[in-house]
């Protein structure tokens, strides 16, 4: 058994694959002076990439890496450093949500939090594993952004699942693509109203599982996207890996109504595309919260989807909220202009990335 069991740590360290209890911990953000956090307890995961090369069976390797997991239910993970005992049971798929507040309210900005896996047996001071993330309280602006990611500002084909996987298992969050001109509209809707240092916030809410969230933090980082909190679906095991980005979108719808209902004083642009559930998605959000929504950002992609999107867009609209349903940033950029949204700033460069 112990031969059997060397084997296969050795397998699995060639892999670049942990055996080892992880605390997967992501980003999280305050609301109204409550600190939101989550993440998941894994026994088996994926250990960061840290090479990137054009090559394609490195690419699809380390891609079928990201769903090699084994999550653990019913563990109990704690806040570590704070004088409240803030736990949580992780639930079946490993994932567990923190919420707390703390003693001293956090100023605007990034604030790293560490939480422990701890068992009964050796007592919280002594956790079986540790993991890191951050907390982050947005700066007292007036808007807020909710960005769908795949070919929102990230090409990735999601209307045809053959070629998502292909691109996803080709390439790599470096060699990959954002649409032209998507991010010099961002880092004008990141200071839309406000000051380079007090950016609006940013909630990168998507359908794409938690298994890809190192990838899409990677790529945002790498194409200087604007900073914000990732909010993915559930994860997925190796098994399920054809079903990438085929999540139920209603979870998508409810994730967002937590934000709007986090930041009841903010208003916010929600930035999405035709290839899936948005324009559904986004219609409900508006008339659920018309008060919240400033305007609505689409991509026009499928060109199938068109039509149907259309309906949405003009259901929008006719809320009195300002929608635009777009094929180039230079457009979305230009509307955000005409509605006062951003300050004007000519046409040069505007589909520069």
């Amino acid at each position: 058994m112990a031969a059997s069991g060397g084997i296969k740590n050795k397998f699995l360290t060639w892999l670049r694959i942990s055996n080892k209890p992880v605390v997967k911990v992501y980003r999280g953000y305050v609301q109204q002076e409550k600190a939101v956090l989550f993440g998941h307890v894994l026994r088996l995961s994926p250990l960061p990439r840290k090479k990137y090369r054009k090559n394609f069976w490195v690419n699809t390797f380390a891609l079928l890496r990201l769903f090699i997991t084994r999550p653990v239910q019913g563990a109990t993970v704690k806040v570590k450093g704070i004088q409240q005992d803030v736990r949580y049971v992780t639930e079946k798929d490993g994932f567990f949500r923190l919420e707390w507040t703390p003693e001293k309210p956090f100023p605007p900005g990034w604030h790293p939090v560490e939480v422990d896996l701890i068992t009964d047996y050796l007592g919280p001071d002594k956790p079986v594993a540790t993991g890191e993330g951050a907390v982050y309280r947005s700066h007292p602006t007036q808007y807020g952004l909710v960005s769908d990611i795949d070919d929102t500002f990230l090409i990735s084909h999601s209307a045809n699942l053959r070629k998502r996987l292909r691109v996803l298992l080709t390439e790599n969050a470096y060699s990959r693509d954002p649409f032209e001109g998507v991010v010099r509209h961002y880092q004008l809707l990141a200071r839309a109203g406000t000051m380079p240092e007090a950016p609006n916030p940013f909630f990168y809410v998507s359908s794409s599982e938690w298994n890809l969230y190192d990838y899409i933090l990677t790529f945002c980082e790498k194409n200087q996207l604007p900073d914000g909190v990732y909010l993915l679906s559930q994860i997925k095991r190796f098994r399920e890996i054809w079903k990438t980005g085929q999540n139920k979108h209603v979870t998508k719808f409810a994730r967002i109504v937590r934000i709007l209902e986090a930041f009841p004083d903010m208003k916010f642009v929600l930035l999405g595309d035709d290839t899936q559930e948005d324009p559904n998605i986004y219609t409900s959000l508006v008339s659920h919260f018309p008060q919240q929504i400033r305007c609505v950002y689409l991509r026009r992609v499928h060109k199938n989807n068109e039509a149907r999107t259309q309906v949405f867009v003009d259901q929008i609209t006719a809320a009195g909220v300002p929608c635009c349903y777009f094929t180039h940033s230079a457009e979305a950029i230009r509307h955000s202009e005409r509605i006062g949204l951003v300050e004007a700033t000519g046409s040069k460069n505007s589909e520069s990335r």
